[in-house]
């Protein structure tokens, strides 16, 4: 089914799309406990589909496709983090109720991050727990190289650095094309994003890291220790940054023993 898409110039937004836009693989039943997957950069809800195999009965795993990508395509990706949480808080607002958890790797880890704290401004249900991955506390100082703005070749160079892109897929040029301005975009949501101090969330949270990856160190992923009120601990495992790709399963036994606790 074709949809009309309203075009934008950079620095405007569409009005916010339904729920269902947001949530390819289908609404899902809120009376059940549910987790909501945000992607990395330049990444899709697809990233998420394998695992959704690996949640027990009666968990829903629910992963968050934002603009940009795959049947979202002709929407203009977001390049700033305030209106991506804004219009997710908007459009899911509805799916923010009862026994829910917040999941996000690397971007997607600050994205789920602000979206807890949006929602507590907001006053509405509270996350029954967030997990985070791949990503540096958020209050800290970014001390790496921007990315956003690299020579295509060299960008294309640092993302291979970090592993979870097919060879084929970077070698691919045409791919490539149509891929590096969201990758760009993604890389700008994360690479201009200011931290606001609030309290800390009274929500428990886990951090899981790879203990090789160049974009979290031990500290950095310690550190987010400082942003919850509530139980926190950390889980590192061999790999680099997406060391997810080879843990799915063990990290959604983990995910959903704690979201169903």
């Amino acid at each position: 089914m074709s949809e009309h898409v309203k075009e934008s110039t950079p620095g405007t937004r569409a009005a916010p799309r339904p729920a269902r836009t947001w949530l390819p693989f289908g609404a899902p039943p809120l009376s059940g406990p549910r987790l909501y997957c945000f992607p990395s950069a330049g990444a899709s809800a697809a990233s998420f589909a394998p695992w959704r195999r690996f949640a027990p009965g009666g968990v829903t795993v629910c992963p968050v496709q934002p603009p940009g990508r795959a049947e979202r395509f002709r929407e203009p990706p977001y390049d700033r983090s305030d209106a991506l949480v804004d219009d997710l808080a908007h459009a899911l607002r509805d799916q923010f109720t009862g026994t829910y958890a917040l999941y996000g790797h690397s971007l997607g880890a600050l994205v789920a991050f602000e979206l807890a704290r949006r929602l507590r401004r907001a006053g509405a249900t509270p996350p029954v727990h967030l997990f985070v991955s791949g990503r540096a506390a958020p209050h800290l100082p970014d001390v790496r190289r921007p990315l956003r703005d690299l020579p295509a070749d060299d960008l294309i160079r640092a993302v291979a650095g970090l592993g979870g892109t097919p060879e084929e897929v970077l070698r691919a040029s045409d791919v490539m094309e149509l891929l590096l301005p969201l990758l760009r975009a993604d890389l700008t949501v994360n690479e201009t994003y200011a931290y606001r101090d609030e309290p800390p969330l009274d929500v428990p949270l886990t951090v899981f890291g790879g203990r090789r990856d160049p974009r979290a160190d031990e500290a950095e992923i310690l550190a987010w220790e400082s942003l919850t009120s509530a139980a926190f601990q950390v889980r590192t495992f061999p790999g680099g940054h997406f060391f997810i790709n080879e843990r799915a399963e063990e990290l959604m036994e983990v995910m959903t023993r704690l979201l169903r606790a």
